[in-house]
């Protein structure tokens, strides 16, 4: 299992979205602390990417938990400082972009450490302050360069193979750029974090369009981070300044938006009822607000349509379940050519 579903070599003709419930709700402080982000790991073993306040105080690390939202173990403690984001290979291997060292950490699912590569700077090849990664079709490594304003791509040991992107605000270029994913066909989406939109480009980097504008409406972004791609085409970006994930069609339209719905998770309703003070002011609580999502800086899919929300700021994962049917021409009416009038 990848850290995304699988995606087709183009999106369907047309989708019958039919629902997108809430699921499930994993973690707990002092468990899934601050995730960054989240690998599903084989035998639905799920890899958590936490990170610490600061840079350099050893909080951060890789905490592994299951469906059953069971503590399992840690890896990667001490080798972590500031970790963004984290994606896995076809072996299996974990890959960790780290903007306090600028490197990118490899681990093995075992834990051990499989190496890093990565030399601050601003020359071809050097990385300052890596943010989103992704793989393309032949497992090069796309790495968001964000304080350079470019994305790189590399082999898995770290040899420059390309970029493109350099700072503004035009077409094709970038203002701290965060999250990065590939669709089936090998685009390349972009979340361009300071400009408050995603931009498009074909594999080899040359600018297809862009969708969003700064704002809090549908459609609009206050400071977005990660971006994912389900097997549908469908393009969701958490939107981390608005405290919510939006859902997008392939060709960038809106059509939805996560504001978290979180129930207590098993852990979490263990300590809770642990400790009577907590239970107190839990029973005191407006859990309207609890529920909501702060901050989420990614999100993932597995094979099963699960859509994963780290959220950042309340240490736990949200989960949710799309249901959504593939059409073809012959199963909806034609595209209208103009607009439809209704009468009362």
């Amino acid at each position: 299992m990848t850290t995304s579903a699988t995606k087709p070599s183009s999106p369907p003709y047309a989708l019958l979205r039919a629902g997108f419930p809430f699921l499930a709700t994993l973690g707990m402080r002092r468990v899934t602390t601050y995730p960054m982000d989240i690998v599903i790991g084989d035998d639905d073993k799920l890899f958590v990417l936490c990170r610490a306040d600061s840079p350099g105080l050893g909080g951060s690390n890789i905490r592994r938990i299951n469906w059953e939202d069971e503590d399992l173990d840690t890896l990667g403690g001490g080798k972590l400082l500031w970790p963004v984001q984290m994606i896995r290979d076809a072996a299996g291997t974990l890959y960790v972009s780290d903007e306090g060292s600028h490197q990118i950490l490899k681990f093995n699912q075992d834990g051990t450490d499989a190496g890093d590569w990565g030399e601050k700077g601003s020359a071809r090849g050097q990385i300052n302050r890596p943010s989103g990664i992704a793989f393309d079709a032949d497992e090069n490594l796309l790495v968001v360069d964000t304080l350079n304003h470019r994305v790189q791509k590399f082999n898995k040991d770290g040899r420059y193979i390309s970029g493109f992107g350099t700072k503004g605000s035009g077409p094709g270029e970038f203002d701290m750029p965060w999250g990065i994913a590939v669709n089936g066909e090998g685009n390349i989406f972009v979340v361009d974090w300071h400009n408050d939109r995603v931009q498009k480009f074909n594999a080899d980097g040359e600018f297809i369009m862009e969708f969003g504008s700064s704002g809090s409406g549908d459609g609009e972004f206050n400071r977005p981070a990660g971006i994912e791609i389900d097997h549908h085409g469908d393009i969701y970006v958490a939107d981390r300044g608005n405290n919510r994930v939006q859902q997008f069609a392939p060709d960038g339209r809106y059509v939805d938006k996560f504001i978290g719905d979180a129930t207590l998770s098993k852990s979490g309703e263990t300590y809770v009822r642990a400790n009577p003070a907590v239970l107190r002011n839990r029973e005191m609580a407006n859990t309207e607000q609890q529920k909501r999502f702060r901050g989420p800086a990614v999100l993932r899919f597995d094979n099963d349509g699960r859509m994963y929300v780290p959220d950042f700021g309340s240490h736990r994962i949200q989960v949710y379940k799309k249901q959504a049917y593939p059409l073809t021409p012959d199963d909806i009416a034609p595209v209208p050519n103009h607009p439809t009038l209704y009468t009362v």
